[in-house]
């Protein structure tokens, strides 16, 4: 049998925990998106439990390692639905949280023809409300943590927490409410921002320059963006120099939960320890995979498909 740069490290699977959205999602499959009002009659339709932590987590679990999600859900049957279809898909649920009186978090999306999705979720302001004391004991038996923007409490205290336990603190630096990511940065030791989030904190386009400003404005992390077909850049510390990783191509079929499959992956990979090129090869190519496949999250691939998809593209040597 032959071994990969990518391969997981000898021993357990790293345990990865990932914190905030859970959210029962209903896709709807149209040949184009909506311009304006009327009526649009889908071909093809899916409801899954994902958002961005779980399906992170998801991908965390079909690459090989331990996920575990820290997340809330409302006090009634579509908050039992998300959890339980989370739990089907292998990932540990124990410490969600239920809340009564609040509703879960829905979403309907639409999905076209070239792969774009129009997105319309609603969170319950009551989901979130309420936060519990994360300590360094707590976070200790996970080799990373990843959290997104959805439940900004908690993610602030899971970071510091895993800051204090020399654990790698990631931030999925998706597009928020204002002030959270300026909150929510400075705990984090790794920085993954979209594409749309980073422009809009960089305050320019041009994705060389917002690479560099905001490693300028969060210095003290590893900063990188991904932006789709474009590919990803990260300000490689070592060197002081961005570096530009190339997408792989792909027939793009749905592009729902591509960022957080590749936060996922990147997690995994920190956990494990991979070297910074092969975490970011491995991540770009799981969810450049997860591209090709309708339904959200569904698409995330196994470490197996990720290993022969990179021999092919050159970078499984």
């Amino acid at each position: 049998m032959t071994t990969s740069a990518f391969d997981p490290p000898p021993g357990q699977a790293r345990r990865v925990l990932c914190v905030g959205a859970a959210v029962m999602d209903t896709l709807f499959r149209v040949r184009s998106l909506p311009t304006g009002q009327g009526k649009i009659l889908p071909y093809d339709m899916l409801q899954i439990a994902e958002g961005m932590a779980s399906s992170a987590a998801f991908a965390v679990a079909r690459l090989g390692g331990h996920a575990s999600l820290w997340g809330a859900v409302g006090g009634d049957a579509i908050g039992e639905r998300i959890i339980a279809d989370l739990s089907d898909s292998g990932i540990d649920t124990s410490g969600m949280v239920r809340v009564a009186g609040a509703r879960s978090a829905v979403s309907t999306i639409l999905v076209d023809d070239q792969g774009e999705r129009l997105i319309v979720p609603f969170y319950d302001a009551g989901l979130h409300e309420t936060v519990k004391p994360v300590t360094k004991q707590d976070v200790s038996v996970f080799d990373a943590v990843l959290v997104d923007v959805r439940w900004p409490k908690l993610a602030l205290r899971t970071l510091l927490a895993a800051r204090e336990a020399g654990k790698p603190a990631i931030l999925d630096g998706d597009v928020a409410g204002d002030g959270v990511i300026e909150m929510l940065a400075p705990a984090a030791s790794h920085i993954v921002f979209s594409q749309p989030a980073a422009e809009r904190l960089a305050g320019t386009a041009e994705l060389l320059k917002v690479v560099g400003v905001l490693k300028r404005k969060f210095e003290h992390a590893f900063i990188s963006v991904t932006a789709g077909e474009n590919g990803c850049f990260w300000f490689d510390d070592r060197t002081g120099e961005i570096v530009h990783l190339a997408a792989p191509k792909v027939r793009t079929v749905d592009t729902l939960a591509a960022g957080d499959i590749f936060h996922g992956a990147f997690a995994l990979a920190m956990a494990e320890g991979l070297p910074l090129e092969e975490t970011m090869r491995l991540s770009s190519m799981a969810a450049a995979l997860k591209c090709q496949v309708f339904g959200g999250r569904i698409g995330a691939p196994t470490r197996a498909e990720v290993h022969d998809a990179l021999r092919d593209w050159g970078a499984g040597r």
